[in-house]
């Protein structure tokens, strides 16, 4: 009885519709439909073509501005403007599972149509504080220095701060494939279709391919495309840890999220602010980290965000904003990759927040200790590599001279290469001398 109270409450009996009284590039202004901010409309075509959808951004007492999703399209004064839905929602549930999507739910690789009578709010709904749960059971990744040093908590928030080209994809791979979690949700917003297609066929040779969904808008597609899929990605993780599961969210790149959200934002006329980034970024964002995490009830969504910095220095207004939201980052080092090293994770300029709460004494110890000859290390690098330094003169800078190679191996490891987290917890505590 209750699919049919569902499908009823969901129908629009009464269709609403206004005409489009204005065109400009990337909005479209019209007289209605009477609607709610991220509707879907469909706004009538000439000549019997298929109707071109739009996503409706702004509304005052006058007018509705919706941005339409096919730039390529185009419609003429005084179409037909019609709201689809009682409201907006997107499509959720298991037949989305071990499937490529695009931002409105529909297949991208090649299979039958998805069926899902289950639907859930496109914005969604943020947990209270009293509804959350603290990330204090360890997430494995087979990733050494960051199990061992940087532990992740199932249902913490994890930014992964790089500039281009220093193995952030590779790395976005191996904690899709490594980590455990009952769901994995790849969202790749603004990606190359390239990437897309290649990810794909490398999850379709797995065993466990239907743990994996992916939620893909690529750089050619419209802004509104880009900006829909987290939500569209966000609303499927939300459906399965309402059933108590364990999903691994992934989101590459946050930036080029805030960059559709940027251009929708200018082109409805909203000011732009720091490096023009319009108000609806910096609402979006946290929203979008909030609804992620675990709940109290049980299931936990355990999100992992790509920021793309414009610099090595990661200092631009989106990755300060990132980090003061999420509950820790992984900073990827172009020096550090040069070297051939990989995973390049800068470990001294990262930080995994409450990573005390989830690991034992020793382990914790061994952390401690490790990180300090790290960071000893670094604060000297210029001297010791200059033969400026005299042996003798610093304990801990010593310790670190003599580990300086061990620590490196540690840190280093194959891409594919999947270390159990009890192994990298024995290595670090054997590397730093503590009994385990």
């Amino acid at each position: 009885m209750r699919p049919v109270i569902d499908e009823i409450q969901a129908t629009d009996f009464a269709p609403r519709f206004g005409h489009v009284r204005g065109i400009a590039a990337g909005i479209i202004e019209a007289t209605g439909p009477h609607s709610v901010l991220g509707q879907l409309c469909a706004i009538a075509a000439e000549n019997d073509a298929a109707p071109l959808l739009a996503e409706v951004v702004a509304i005052d007492e006058s007018r509705v501005l919706l941005s339409p999703l096919d730039h390529a399209r185009t419609v003429a004064l005084g179409a037909r403007v019609e709201a689809l839905g009682k409201a907006s929602m997107v499509p959720v549930g298991d037949a989305f599972a071990g499937r490529a999507i695009n931002s409105l739910g529909e297949p991208i690789d090649g299979g039958p149509p998805i069926h899902s009578k289950r639907r859930r709010p496109f914005h969604g709904v943020v947990p209270t504080p009293l509804e959350r749960a603290g990330a204090t059971a360890a997430a494995a990744t087979g990733i050494r220095a960051i199990d061992a040093l940087l532990t992740l908590g199932k249902g913490q928030r994890i930014g992964v701060i790089a500039a281009s080209g220093v193995g952030k994809t590779s790395l976005m791979e191996q904690l899709a494939t490594q980590t455990d979690a009952d769901h994995v949700v790849l969202c790749l917003v603004g990606e190359r279709g390239r990437e897309v297609e290649a990810i794909w066929r490398m999850l379709g040779k797995r065993d466990d391919k239907d743990r994996f969904t992916i939620v893909a808008a690529t750089s050619d597609e419209s802004a509104t495309h880009r900006a829909r899929a987290p939500s569209q990605a966000l609303a499927l993780a939300e459906e399965w840890r309402g059933q108590g599961r364990h999903v691994l969210l992934l989101v590459d790149s946050v930036t080029r999220l805030a960059m559709a959200l940027r251009e929708i934002g200018l082109a409805a006329g909203s000011p732009p602010t720091v490096r023009a980034y319009t108000p609806n970024v910096f609402a979006a964002l946290p929203r979008l980290v909030e609804r992620c995490g675990a709940l109290t009830s049980g299931g936990a969504i355990t999100a992992v965000m790509t920021v793309l910095s414009e610099t090595d220095e990661a200092d631009d207004p989106i990755v300060e904003l990132m980090k003061s939201l999420l509950d820790g980052h992984i900073v990827l080092s172009r020096a550090i990759a040069e070297q051939g090293h990989f995973p390049a994770i800068d470990v001294i300029r990262s930080v995994s927040r409450g990573i005390e709460k989830r690991i034992g004494s020793k382990h914790r110890d061994a952390q401690r200790e490790i990180v300090a000859l790290l960071a000893t290390y670094e604060e000297s690098r210029v001297m010791v590599e200059t033969g400026a330094y005299r042996a003798g003169t610093n304990a801990t800078l010593d310790r670190a001279i003599a580990k300086r190679d061990s620590l490196q191996r540690f840190l280093a490891q194959d891409l594919g290469d999947l270390v159990p987290f009890e192994q990298s917890v024995s290595g670090l505590c054997a590397l730093a001398g503590v009994a385990p």
